[in-house]
């Protein structure tokens, strides 16, 4: 029984107590103004105020000007003031408490400082330090559900340490102290578990006797380890989603804009994002379906490309018309055979009378079944072949008066078929193939001699 007393006093420690009060900021945080609040409800007095430095320093050469007010509220008051010692466009955030326990009164989300003529409140040249600093082990490192160690210099240190644990816009909570040990190297400190859910934004804030956040604070995202662990978690463990932002209306950037209690301001970056969305997803389905039609396209082309089949008869492939029936195409039309014209090795010519000269014409490849043809003159020869390739010696030519006639040419029958295997068969693919036949030429038939 004493065990589970003991996790059940544990586990209330983190339970989000449902607040009777609520606070909010009066007056516009500016730079070297003075920033007031109000306490609105039934809390119990005496309440105080955590404001703790958020984000990067906006000064040049990263000069840290900022230091964590805590704030008391005189006696049963509900109303306190104080001057915020800040530069503008820098953030903080705020955390209200009563005597029932730290953050009772809920944390705002960071908020901004708008600016102002009066910069006297703090040196932009001198970087200031926390009373004490303290550090954790596994170094700048929050992992949930892992042990982690909290140390300091105990000569640093008045009095017995404490440390808060605060998100932003959510749940801020003490940090149970375990058993304080020595460890060389890490100095005086204790373990601790965080049950806080992974993802969230955490402050850790230390103080001691000389109040809270005199040790100063680091600021670490919540991380899920190499081996997620969540057997500490429940379902009270403190996120920052958890409940509203305190604080009433003020402004969360340098441009001014607001937040009222976590609604407002919340409702209109939640109209933004849904907008942001809505036309997103659009964009992002029109092009899902336009690249899937263009895929869909190029494989259906693809495909009747590979399948098409092949006709022969198309005189060219990328032509889709298909032939008239009982047509050739271009390349199948028939024509007619022309025969070559005959000629012969070599021809023996007439004498000329009066000199015994003989002229030889002969083909420049030697022999050959072809005649060369001897009609007319040898100036009438053809101007390609030149008078060496026929015979003629000396440069004379040998008129044709003075030769005989040339022999008159051979013809020989040709048979003359037509294929039918060139295309497609029509009406008559049955019948035989006709046979041309042509007479004798009659060409061998020589004149007598005249005696």
């Amino acid at each position: 029984m004493p065990r589970y007393r003991a996790a059940l006093q544990v586990a209330l420690g983190f339970i989000p107590l449902v607040s009777s009060y609520t606070w909010s900021f009066t007056t516009t945080p500016q730079q070297c103004a003075t920033l007031s609040l109000q306490i609105s409800g039934s809390g119990s007095p005496p309440y105080s105020v955590l404001v703790i430095p958020y984000g990067p320093t906006p000064l040049p050469n990263n000069t840290e000007v900022r230091t964590i007010v805590y704030q008391q509220f005189d006696g049963s008051s509900t109303t306190t003031s104080f001057q915020l010692k800040f530069p503008s466009t820098s953030q903080f955030v705020a955390v209200v408490s009563d005597s029932t326990g730290f953050g009772s009164g809920g944390t705002s989300v960071a908020a901004s400082v708008m600016s102002s003529s009066d910069s006297s409140c703090f040196n932009p040249n001198t970087t200031v330090m926390p009373d004490f600093p303290f550090n954790i082990y596994p170094t700048n490192q929050v992992v949930q559900c892992s042990a982690s160690r909290l140390w300091w210099d105990s000569t640093q240190v008045e009095g017995t340490p404490s440390f808060q644990g605060v998100i932003p816009g959510g749940q801020s909570f003490s940090i149970p102290e375990g058993q304080v040990t020595q460890v060389s190297g890490q100095g005086t400190g204790f373990s601790w578990t965080p049950s806080v859910r992974e993802g969230s934004t955490l402050i850790v804030v230390a103080g001691d006797d000389r109040g809270l956040g005199t040790g100063g604070s680091g600021l670490y995202t919540v991380s899920q380890g190499i081996y997620p662990n969540s057997s500490c978690l429940t379902t009270t463990s403190p996120s920052s989603t958890i409940g509203s932002p305190a604080g009433g209306t003020y402004p969360t950037n340098a441009s001014g804009a607001e937040t009222t209690g976590g609604t407002s301001s919340s409702s209109k970056t939640n109209v933004g994002a849904i907008v942001g969305g809505v036309i997103g997803g659009l964009a992002a389905l029109v092009i899902l379906a336009l690249a899937g039609f263009y895929f869909i396209r190029r494989k259906t082309a693809t495909k009747d490309t590979k399948e098409r089949p092949v006709d022969l008869l198309q005189g060219d492939p990328e032509d889709d018309q298909d032939p008239t029936p009982g047509e050739l195409g271009n390349y199948y039309h028939p024509e007619p055979f022309l025969a070559t014209e005959p000629t012969e090795a070599s021809s023996m010519y007439g004498r000329e009378e009066g000199r015994a000269a003989t002229v030889t014409s002969g083909s420049r490849y030697g022999t050959s079944d072809r005649r060369q043809s001897a009609l007319g003159s040898f100036s009438d020869m053809r101007s390609a072949t030149p008078d060496y390739e026929m015979g003629i010696t000396g440069g004379t030519t040998i008129p044709s008066s003075s030769r005989k006639s040339p022999m008159p040419r051979q013809l020989r029958p040709v048979n003359i078929i037509q294929h039918d295997d060139a295309g497609a068969a029509d009406e008559q693919a049955d019948a035989q193939p006709d046979t041309v036949e042509l007479p004798p030429a009659y060409t061998n038939i020589r004149k007598p001699n005249p005696t």
